[in-house]
């Protein structure tokens, strides 16, 4: 939920942040970025026993960061207790560097050692302890401290940059060994768990000390305390010598303590030192040299291996580590540090207080909101740590309650000023909504409410912090606590909205003006209900989102799960019937609560399917209004009056078909508009209603037949919500089926010219009109326009819906069929508009955005390779991940299933490890601590053993347990439960198959494991990633056998851990997003010098935002390494691509997706930087986690395939390179159709090894079908087909020379006079120049001419462009895209 949707970033949020600002405001902005980068300056460092140096550093910084680098440079990392003074004048740690006088270039800072306190001495410890784990890797598998997972170095041996300059190109060829791990090769069934992780060398511990832990002699009795001791170490060294440290005010000495006596005088000689490294040093030769050596290594890894990620990223897998004596982390659990950090004065932390006074910070200018976003970030982070921690510590049993009394799942608790509550319905709250069903649903809803009203940020109005955890079962709310809440009763502090439902209401005048102005970015209706005196009271939400006025005088609103509207097709309602298209789908269907919301994504999408609507209705109205004054175009409205059907063109035609008979495309108007049209005609009372809801009809007939890849011109409308925001767009071309027909111009010439070239109001002609009468009217009071004008506008508002009559202008009201709410009488009128709107949206769901994501499935657009990704792009339509079956009813019955068989099994995949992981929630509630292992080890065997698993209850370790076993106060749910035990695979399954019925409404077919596996192509092995992400459980790293029907393939002893699922809002960057968006734009037009600065400049907000780790950097590192490729230079494309590997790894995990794209994106930068085994080395371990994570049967495998092949052929490694190109080819086939341009060119790099080979008939044999595929798809004049020409007569050539040599020498035997036949080796140059082509980066040779023409021909595509591509979809993600959009724009000129 956190984190996924950086590579869409452009999609996603150009919706909240209204990105139209970035064009008014850029100048203003570049102005004030200069302000932020003052120029840095270096100042000298000189700390005692080292020699001064250098140090850059930029007025911004505070002091205090010159500390954090000094305790992290390999010779000053040991001191933590310093000043730095400058003449002698100590320097406050929290001041700005640019507010310290007599500070300049080259001043010399000294660092000064200061006296310990007990505080000091512990942050000491604690730090040498950091320092001595350094590269141990325990941290991240256990999920603590933000630490988590990299393997990219040991693919690359260290950083690529040095590397790169070491190895000597030419000698490279012999020595690499090409041949990969038999699993990763084509055609194999295995799939080894251990390559996840492969061992790190560096992570051979180097041990420095055997024991480092608090003495039994603490704390120092009175009389010591008054001689400076602080507190007492106990040690062992490396060579077995024991020793006692004092920690002193002075530093550290030894002691003449035992373990059993106590004698606190200095030992002789004591050593005193400042720092215990010193200290040490001078004791243990073997502590001097490996603490060295471990240092030099530290601070060799990227620091990007090191620095901690914004929010705890989880591995599912771990190795078995040794478990080591560790005093800070014992401390840690013990003192239970209440979310208390060190170095916060007053211990705990006022959660609620920071979030809300980060947010009241000025945002006037740039640095200011810089400033705010960094600390609303940074806030954030922190709190959804310390939530998780105490959600963690309230399932455990380690909070007390506050209502200890009452049974367990009733109790609340607060913990470090956090309140936590269970997500079970407490006192009968939800009854009527669904009870714990609805429970569990709701704070995921709230917490969406949270995130929207977040994101519209109005000053005055509060939310209060949230976060959503799932942990062993259990799912926890934490959130911050509003001052004073706690001492009132909730009925007397509620001052708007409703405790009840709705039963009693309330308003307030000032929460009126608040919400009012969330009302337009969020869509919400004003509107009025009753209350229990039959009174109208006025609100601007749902009725359960109540107002609280703080203690601190401050605007809260809470319980916002209502925030979007219900959705209508999981909500039956006696008496309502839904629209056709729905109720065709089995809608509306019975769901196990009654909060199903519609996404704020659909929405969004569906306004501005309507907006487009509302243009073309004004549009053909003005032009009627023109036609009927001239009487000219009469024949038109006859043509279309309603008797006629209006042909819609099929996607599939090329343009050219499409023009062919221009009497039909005159007739095409649209097909949404043919019936707007007969309505207008036959104007009746209720006809524009009838005409909107007709029109999302027909608008929406799922386009089957699959796209060819000519057709880029086919634009979707349904697609606009990822375009930016409706006001400021010019208007998105009109159709969904089949190409534009500008058809006033067809009537005029006679004929229909391209569709592609002009902008969408040349296409419509009253367009531009119309889009100038709507604003005009909604900027003035509307009297200087003619009456008739105003008809148009009064209308179209009507037929689409809008809630005002001279503007377009859709909300919803919330409350619309929420039980026990009542409406006035007086606005029945508008609560059926409500209805109906309702309605439409849920039929916009169903037959526009789903249909629109199969489509975009079927034309790679959306390439979903998990779970996670699969989930998301359903998210981006506005599609709740609880339609995944009709999504996959929908796949089944689309003629072109053959291909989406991926995003079916993905679904299937998906689908069943939901319905497991809902099984398993309530599996773990009934199960008790102890037998925790065992439990989570016999539900997997049950998932996904082929032995019929037997549950072996947990040998009891401590027999005499029995006894006390009537304890009070158990955990949640904990009993002397082994009901968990009776479980079996044939009820675990029968029962996964009735959750999917009764869930999704979808029906497997399968009564285990074994039979998903054969009926639906999954692996078990992905099906284990799938579920153990979800539930949170992290497994052993071994290979499993699964299928053996004689032991079960999971122990007790494989179960390590249970992670929690963490959910929480992501604050955004807005003006680094504007930046990385305006960049991307640039590029997109062609200018990428511009769009490579703004992209910078992007980053560097991105950092000042978000510090160094974050998804959306990430991002923009891959850009960034792209267009460094693009424009040559590979060694900056190299580092910038590392590091969003690097990144991608730790921010998201090893294996996903992302992170395989990065790693295919490294690999082809590596080729070009000539570093060939490690491009190898990078794209088998990519190969081996999309294996892992999907399978071989992926589209996007085909690509990666292509990619390993390319690489093999040019090191002369042609029958591997064979096996892989071949796969590729086999692959584009299935998921692109025979004869799309992506096979040809995967015909014609097998062509190209098999020459390499000599086997020429066979290489004659592929090229000629590639021939084939380009003649018949771009004609014979293209240069494609030309090129392909060429290489066939090439090829012939060889053929017969070969076959010339070889007659020689059969007849004349060995004194045969040979021709000297050429085989070459591909160079390096080719199989680059391929690579490229396949991964979609093209080259242009640029002469300033070229260069207006490249500029004038991407602003040409840019109008067509459809309405809601991104950028990166463009140039990244989907290779060969440009490719295939040429030979059909050569078709058309």
């Amino acid at each position: 939920m956190n984190g996924g949707g950086a590579h869409n970033l452009s999609e996603e949020e150009s919706k909240q942040d209204g990105a139209g600002d970035t064009d008014g405001g850029e100048d203003s902005n570049e102005q004030e970025v200069i302000v932020i980068q003052d120029t840095g300056f270096t100042v000298k460092i000189q700390a005692p026993g080292t020699e001064p140096f250098d140090l850059q550093v930029s007025p911004q910084e505070m002091v205090q960061e010159i500390h954090q680098v000094l305790m992290d440079r390999e010779d000053t990392c040991h001191r933590t207790c310093f000043s730095l003074q400058l003449d002698s004048n100590v320097l406050d740690n929290f001041a700005e560097l640019k507010s310290i006088e007599g500070l300049q270039e080259g001043s010399l800072l000294k660092v000064v050692e200061e006296p310990y306190t007990v505080r000091e001495a512990r942050i000491h410890v604690r730090h040498i302890r950091d320092l001595l784990k350094g590269l141990d890797p325990s941290d991240a598998y256990n999920g603590v401290d933000c630490n988590s997972l990299s393997f990219l170095s040991v693919f690359t041996d260290g950083d690529l940059g040095d590397s790169g300059k070491r190895k000597k190109k030419g000698s490279e060829l012999e020595q690499i060994d090409c041949t990969p791990p038999e699993h990763i090769l084509p055609g194999s069934k295995e799939r080894p768990l251990l390559p996840l992780q492969p061992q790190n060398k560096d992570w051979k511990p180097m041990q420095c000390l055997t024991v480092l832990t608090m003495s039994g002699w603490n704390p120092p009795p009175g009389n010591r305390k008054m001689h400076g001791d602080l507190m007492y170490l106990y040690m062992v060294t490396v060579e077995e010598r024991h020793i006692s440290i004092t920690a002193s005010t002075r530093g550290f000495y030894l002691n003449q303590s035992t373990t059993y006596t106590f004698n606190p005088k200095p030992a002789n000689p004591s050593f005193l030192s400042h720092s215990l490294v010193e200290l040490l040093s001078q004791i243990s030769p073997a502590f001097k040299k490996n603490f060295t050596a471990l240092q030099k290594k530290r601070v060799q890894r990227h620091p990007f291996e090191r620095i901690a990620t914004p929010f705890q990223v989880y591995s599912w897998t771990a190795p078995q580590v040794d478990h080591t004596m560790d005093c800070v982390r014992a401390e840690d659990a013990y003192t239970s540090r209440l979310g208390y950090e060190e170095h916060i004065p007053g211990q705990t932390r006022d959660w609620n207080e920071e979030l809300q006074t980060t947010r009241e910070l000025a945002r006037k200018n740039l640095p200011d909101r810089l400033l705010r976003e960094r600390a609303i970030f940074k806030v954030h982070s922190d709190f959804a740590a310390a939530a998780t921690r105490g959600s963690m510590a309230v399932i455990d049993g380690n909070v007390m309650a506050i209502n200890p009394g009452e049974e367990t799942r009733m109790q609340m608790f607060i913990w470090n000023n956090i309140f936590f509550s269970l997500g079970f319905d407490v006192r009968d709250h939800y009854r009527e909504l669904g009870g714990d069903a609805a429970a569990h649903a709701a704070p995921t809803n709230d917490l969406n409410g949270v995130r929207a009203y977040g994101a519209v940020d109005v000053e005055g109005l509060y939310t209060l912090g949230t976060v959503v955890v799932d942990y062993r079962g259990y799912r926890v709310t934490a959130q911050s606590i509003i001052p004073g809440i706690l001492e009132r009763e909730q009925e007397q502090s509620v001052i708007y909205g409703s405790i009840d439902f709705g039963k009693t209401v309330v308003s307030h005048g000032k929460y009126l003006e608040l919400l009012e102005r969330t009302s337009r970015p969020l869509k919400v209706q004003r509107h009025n209900v009753l209350n229990e005196k039959d009174e109208s009271m006025e609100l601007c939400s749902s009725v359960e989102c109540k107002g609280i006025i703080g203690n601190d005088g401050r605007h809260y609103i809470l319980d916002l799960l209502r925030t979007f509207p219900p959705d209508l097709n999981f909500l039956p309602v006696e008496g309502e019937e839904l629209s056709p298209e729905s109720v065709r789908q089995g809608f509306p269907r019975q769901h196990r609560h009654r909060l199903a919301c519609l996404r704020q994504e659909l929405i969004e999408a569906f306004v501005e399917h309507r907006y487009l609507l509302f243009m073309k209705m004004a549009a053909l109205q003005l032009m009627q209004q023109k036609a009927n004054k001239e009487r000219k175009l009469a024949t038109l409205t006859e043509n279309s009056s309603p008797g006629t059907a209006v042909p819609a063109l099929p996607s599939t035609e090329t343009p050219d078909a499409s023009a062919e008979s221009s009497e039909t495309s005159t007739e095409t108007l649209t097909d949404a508009n043919s019936d707007a049209v007969q309505t207008e005609t036959t104007s009746t009372s209720d006809a524009p209603q009838a005409a909107a809801t007709e029109a999302t009809t027909t608008e929406a007939a799922p386009k089957t037949e699959p796209m060819t890849e000519t057709d880029s011109s086919a634009t979707t409308t349904t697609n606009a919500s990822q375009a930016t925001p409706i006001e400021d767009n010019v208007v998105p071309t009109v159709t969904t089926n089949g190409p534009l027909v500008p058809f006033a111009k067809a009537i005029q010439n006679g004929e229909c010219e391209s569709p592609l070239e002009g902008k969408a109001e040349d296409i419509i002609p009253g367009l531009a009109q119309a889009k100038e009468l709507a604003e005009s009217l909604a900027a003035e009071d509307g009297s200087g326009i003619d009456p008739k004008s105003r008809e148009v506008i009064l209308n179209a508002c009507k037929a689409v819906g809008s809630i005002s009559n001279t503007s377009f202008d859709i909300r919803f009201n919330p409350d619309i069929f929420s039980p026990g709410v009542r409406f006035p009488e007086d606005s029945a009128d508008d609560i059926q508009k409500q209805k109906q709107l309702l309605k439409d949206a849920g039929a916009f769901l169903v037959s526009c955005q789903i249909p629109s994501l199969v489509k975009d499935c079927l034309d790679h657009s959306a390439l979903p390779m998990d779970g996670a990704t699969l989930t998301e792009a359903l998210h981006q339509r506005g599609i709740n991940v609880r339609y995944l079956g009709n999504v996959l009813t929908f796949v089944d019955k689309t003629p072109a299933k053959a291909q989406l068989e991926h995003f079916y099994r993905i679904g299937i995949s998906e689908l069943i490890t939901r319905c497991a992981k809902h099984i398993f929630k309530t599996y773990l509630q009934g199960v008790e601590l102890s037998a925790l292992s065992a439990a989570v080890s016999h539900f997997l065997n049950c998932f996904l053993s082929s032995f019929d698993a037997v549950a072996h209850l947990p040998a009891d370790e401590l027999v005499s347990r029995r006894k006390n076993r009537k304890r009070r106060n158990r955990v949640p749910g904990g009993g002397d439960n082994t009901a968990w035990a009776s479980l079996t695979p044939s009820e675990l399954w029968k029962n996964i198959v009735s959750e999917a019925q009764s869930y999704y409404h979808f029906t497997l077919h399968c009564e285990n494991a074994d039979q998903v596996v054969e009926k639906y192509g999954l692996q078990k092995i992905t099906l284990l990633r799938e579920i153990s992400i979800k539930a949170g459980i992290q497994i052993l790293i071994k290979e499993y056998n699964f299928d053996s029907r004689h032991k079960p393939a999971f122990t007790e002893e494989d179960i390590l851990n249970i992670f929690p699922v963490v959910k929480h809002v992501n604050p955004k960057a807005s003006d680094a997003f504007h930046f990385f968006q305006s960049g991307q734009a640039k590029v997109q037009q062609g200018y990428l010098k511009e769009g490579c600065e703004l992209i910078n400049e992007a980053l560097n907000l991105f950092n000042n935002v978000y510090g160094a780790m974050h998804v959306e950097i990430c991002a923009c590192l891959r850009l960034l390494a792209r267009l460094n490729y693009i424009m040559g230079d590979h060694h900056e494309a190299l580092s910038n691509q590392q590091k969003a590997v690097l990144m991608s790894e730790r921010v998201l995990g090893v294996e996903h997706p992302n992170t395989i794209q990065e790693y295919m994106h490294l690999a082809l930068y590596c080729f070009a930087n000539g570093q060939l085994s490690t491009a190898l080395k990078l794209l088998y371990r990519a190969r081996y986690l999309m294996l892992m994570v999907c399978g071989e049967d992926h589209p996007e495998m085909a690509l990666l395939d292509s990619n390993i092949g390319l690489v093999l052929h040019g090191v002369m490694e042609y029958d591997l390179s064979l096996r892989f190109l071949e796969n590729a080819l086999a692959i584009n086939s299935k998921y692109h159709g025979p004869r799309s341009l992506k096979v040809a060119l995967s015909h014609h790099l097998v062509a190209r090894v098999y020459e390499s080979k000599a086997e020429f008939r066979s290489a004659l044999q592929q090229e000629k079908e590639g021939y084939t595929i380009y003649k018949n798809q771009v004609g014979e004049a293209h240069e494609k087909t030309k090129e392909s020409s060429e290489y066939l007569k090439y090829l012939t050539q060889q053929a017969v020379a070969l076959q010339r040599t070889m007659n020689e020498i059969y007849k004349n035997g060995s004194n045969a006079s040979i021709m000297p036949l050429k085989f070459t080796a591909p160079s390096m140059a080719s199989v680059l120049e391929q690579l490229n082509i396949i991964n979609g980066i093209i080259f242009i040779p640029l002469s300033q001419k070229d260069l207006e023409n490249l500029k004038a021909e991407v602003q040409r595509r840019q109008q067509l462009q459809e309405s809601g591509k991104s950028v990166e979809d463009l140039t990244v993600d989907s290779p060969l895209e440009l490719e295939d959009k040429i030979p059909m724009d050569v078709n058309v000129d």
